[in-house]
């Protein structure tokens, strides 16, 4: 796999190009967020290692300009741990997010998962989703997708009527309780789970301000 990574500090950078091409990968390394786009487009890369605090620019801003152009997978690597760090930059499109400090077998293991995974995904929001309440089993494209009894609860709810937007209140209250009193952002987090899991990004929409809703397709 070659893959591109952005990290300004050096120190962090040389032995993780060193320690990545040890394991098999063709690395290039880019420090400003400017170089970023410009490299995804000339040199095609299997995979962009993202870290969120670059000199010139925010790596969350990076990775959207990415995805306005490039289905490539990223993974975001960074000293930044915040919940809310790692629900945005999944929101955006990361395949993955790892804190630093990290080995590099941790880093190869996670490059290699991604990859996999991303040549099983569709290139379209067409997977078929069949749920069964009854067996609490879900399936897409014949596949079944390992999830947790949350992820299940709302994926059975958004596949009711594809197509429509179920809004966060009715999310929260047949999900989780009819009187919610937790964070908000517990569902955007299972919400990036499932998406990951069910392999196609696009088949979960987010209607920002209102829910969520199934691809119709």
């Amino acid at each position: 796999m070659h893959v591109l990574v952005v990290e300004d500090d050096p120190a962090v950078a040389v032995p993780l190009k060193e320690g990545l091409e040890r394991n098999g990968f063709t690395v290039d390394l880019v420090s400003y967020a400017a170089q970023v786009v410009p490299a995804v487009r000339e040199s095609a890369p299997d995979l962009v290692l993202l870290d969120l605090g670059l000199p010139d620019g925010d790596g969350l801003e990076v990775l959207r300009e990415i995805r306005k152009t490039s289905d490539v997978p990223v993974i975001i690597a960074t000293a930044r741990g915040e919940e809310t760090d790692r629900i945005v930059g999944l929101e955006l499109g990361s395949d993955d997010y790892v804190v630093k400090p990290f080995s590099v077998r941790e880093l190869a293991a996670r490059i290699r998962a991604v990859g996999r995974r991303r040549r099983r995904e569709p290139t379209t929001s067409s997977a078929r989703v069949v749920v069964d309440r009854d067996r609490r089993e879900a399936t897409i494209d014949g596949e079944v997708v390992d999830l947790t009894a949350k992820e299940f609860d709302l994926l059975a709810v958004l596949a009711e009527e594809p197509g429509r937007v179920v809004p966060r209140q009715e999310l929260f209250a047949r999900v989780w309780d009819p009187v919610w009193v937790g964070t908000g952002k517990t569902l955007d987090v299972h919400v990036a789970s499932l998406r990951r899991k069910v392999g196609d990004p696009g088949l979960i929409e987010t209607v920002r301000g209102v829910g969520y809703r199934l691809a119709e397709s």
